[in-house]
Parts: structure tokens; sequence; C-alpha cells
């Protein structure tokens, strides 16, 4: 028989309790529910930049792998800016700025424009592309701390255009709505300033038919060139332009070959307004009638003034009451003045200066009352009218010259001439 205190400490130290074993139980149930649902588990998804971004993915995944990115600038951004927030070296900032397409292209950087960075996950740059201009593709490439740089000219296609309008306020506006723009315009204003005044002669209901050269770049229209042919009715007379090289030199002559550009041109000023015609006048400062002996033309204190021929310097400097006065001799009897200059030009005495060329700025010295070019033009020393004298006429093209300019000419000529030239727009 066993003691009573025996069984009591065989129980105590050998015996697991009822309380113990509950415990255990319990232990083992809870472990064996929570393996299965971490085994379910699904992963939990990033939210860092990575996970926003596939690039970076791909980058973190091969780090060594380069890849082009685009970046187009801001408003107010730099390129500083730029490879800071691309983790660049500013060192490749400083090579590519020293490049001849940096400095042409990174000092003029603008909202809009693209930058194309070639570079991996460790933030290496090995390439850039951008435009240089607009014609011009740059690419830069990085190695061994140098910059290598090479240019791709975009090419422009060309083509004719055609375009007609009828004038109802001025060459400029009429011009735009036909779909012309200020190039066309200042030429087709140059190209007939011999025959037509463009600011006194214009008048409401005359036409123009217009030729011209159209560069496209990616197959938009890019700029508009060179007038190969154009025609222009003013009251009435038509007038006509074709241009053609003749001796290695660009001109235009009218469809029967004479030559447009004159000996002498009739107005030696361009955007002026005729205040004083050819004739008896009150003198607007010695308030007494006299011989106006030449044409006014008001216009803003240094506005150029051109020769009207070529010619010799026979005076460049003061003439009483002329102010300060350019004189040219053009030979063969005829002679030009222009008068109240502010400024003379680069041209003296005895020099010879070519059509066209700058002589001096308008302005109100001598005897005048605000800016204006007083213009004379002299035949055999007398004062005769610039605006309806007979000016001496250029010799035609001849013979095969001629054969060459009528075959030269003849397409833009029939497209000019062609119904929907005409109707255009």
């Amino acid at each position: 028989m066993i003691p009573l205190n025996s069984a009591r400490r065989m129980r105590s130290e050998g015996t697991p309790s009822r309380h113990s074993t509950a415990l255990l139980l319990l232990t083992v149930l809870c472990t064996a529910s929570i393996i299965p649902a971490l085994q379910r588990a699904e992963p939990v998804p990033e939210t860092g930049t990575a996970a926003r971004s596939p690039g970076l993915i791909r980058r973190a995944l091969d780090p060594g792998a380069y890849k082009w990115q685009s970046v187009t600038i801001r408003d107010g951004q730099t390129l500083s800016g730029v490879f800071e927030e691309l983790g660049v070296d500013r060192a490749s900032l400083a090579l590519a700025m020293a490049t001849e397409s940096g400095k042409t292209a990174f000092r003029r950087i603008r909202a809009g424009d693209v930058i194309e960075f070639e570079i991996n996950g460790y933030n290496r740059l090995r390439a850039m592309r951008f435009d240089r201009s607009d014609l011009e593709q740059a690419t830069l490439v990085f190695a061994d701390g140098k910059v290598s740089e090479s240019v791709l000219k975009r090419a422009l296609e060309q083509r004719l255009m055609a375009a007609s309008g009828e004038i109802r306020s001025s060459l400029y506006a009429d011009g735009k709505r036909a779909g012309i723009d200020g190039t066309v315009v200042n030429q087709i204003a140059d190209v007939f300033k011999y025959d037509i005044d463009f600011v006194e002669d214009l008048r409401a209901g005359d036409r123009f038919q217009v030729v011209y050269e159209q560069s496209f770049l990616d197959g938009k229209p890019y700029k508009q060139g060179h007038v190969l042919a154009a025609r222009f009715v003013n009251r009435g007379k038509a007038h006509s332009a074709l241009r053609f090289n003749h001796n290695g030199r660009d001109e235009y002559f009218d469809e029967t070959g004479r030559p447009l550009r004159k000996v002498l041109m009739r107005v030696p000023i361009e955007f002026a307004r005729l205040s004083s015609n050819f004739g008896m006048r009150r003198h607007p400062v010695l308030g007494r009638m006299r011989a106006h002996k030449g044409v006014d033309y008001a216009a803003r204190t240094g506005t150029p003034i051109m020769a009207a021929g070529d010619g010799r310097i026979e005076l460049a400097g003061w003439k009483n009451g002329y102010g300060k006065t350019v004189i040219i001799n053009h030979g063969q009897g005829r002679s030009t003045l222009y008068a109240h200059m502010s400024a003379l030009g680069k041209y003296t005495r005895g020099q010879f200066v070519p059509q066209g060329a700058i002589i001096g700025r308008v302005g109100s010295t001598g005897l005048a009352t605000g800016p204006h070019l007083h213009y004379e033009f002299r035949v055999g020393g007398k004062q005769v009218n610039p605006l309806t004298v007979t000016m001496p006429k250029p010799e035609p093209l001849r013979g095969a010259a001629l054969a060459k300019f009528r075959s030269a000419t003849a397409p833009a000529l029939a497209m000019m001439d062609s119904p929907s030239a005409d109707s255009a727009r």
C-alpha cells in the first residue's frame, strides 16, 4: 500500500495536470490553423516609386542596361534642373554645354522642347538627342570623360504653289488672305517697284497672281520661298515678272524677256507716303508760292534712303536749305538728289555706289518742318518729275538667251495661267 503523501507527490511531479494538457492542446490547434493561412497569404504590393514605374522596375532588375528616356521641358525649367532630376552628374552637363550643338540649342531652351537621354540604373549618361534647329537633330555620345557629337539634317520637300487675290485694303492684308506670307508679299512689291508705287498707286480692284516655292518639313508647310512668276493688274494695266538666272544672277523679266530692273528707281524709299508732289506750291517754311522741283516722301526719322541707280557720289554733305544732302551722277546727263537727311551713309564724294545701296537716313535738316525725303530727278541739269519721266529701258534678252528663258520659265507661267491658280482661295 502506497502512502497517501507519496501518491500526491507522484501526481505533482511525474504526471501532467489537466490544466497543462489543455494548454498544450490549444497551442497545437492554433499553430495548425496559422500555417495554412500564411501559405495562402497574397504578397503585399509595394507603394514606392518602383511600383508605379515599370521602367524603373526594369532598371532595378537590370541596372546596367541603358534605356532612352524622353523629357519635355517645363515652363521655367533649366537644363541643369533636368540633369539634377535625372540624377546625372554635372560633369556630363558641362560636356554637353561645351559642344557646338549645345551652345546653339541650350542657350534658348524653351518650354515644350524635347530632349532624349540614354541612361542606366546607375544614372550614367551614355547619349543625348535633341533638336539643334528646325532642320537639324544633334546626338551627343559620352565616353571616358569626353563627348562626341553628330548632326542629322532633315530634308525639306520643295513644291510650287499658286495663289491669287484682289486688292481690298492693302497688298499685305489681301496677300495674307490669299495664303501668302510677308516673304512673298515683300518680293512682289520689290519686283514691281520700278513700275508701281504700292503706297500711292494701289487701287481697290487691282488683282495679283503669284507662283512661289513652298518648302515642307515632315509633310507640313514650313517656309515660303522665291517668287518664280507674278502678275499684277494695276489700274487696268497688267505687269508680269518671271524669275530667270541670267549670267549667273537671278533676275526678273517680263514675258517678252526684258529685265524689270530699270536704270533708275522712281521711288528710292520704302514705307513712305507721298506728301508733296512736283510743281508749284506754298513753301511750308518760307510761306510763299514757289516751284517745288522734286517730290517729298514723309517717313519716320531714320528710314533708309536708297540710291536710285548705279552712279558716283558728287556730293555727300551739307547743302544750304537742303540740309544733309547726297547727289549721285548716273551718267548720260542724269543725276538724282536726296535732301533733309538725318544721317549720311558710308559713301563719300567720288565713290561708286550701286543701285539700292543705303546712302542715308530720313531726317528734317535744312528748311524742313518734319522728317521726310526730298527727291529730285535731273536730266541735263534740269529737274523733272520722277513720277512721270520716261525711264530708259534695259536691253531685252535675245537669241539663245531668250530661248533658254522661255524654256526655263514655261512651267511657272503655265501654272500661273491655269484656271485653278486663277481661282485659288
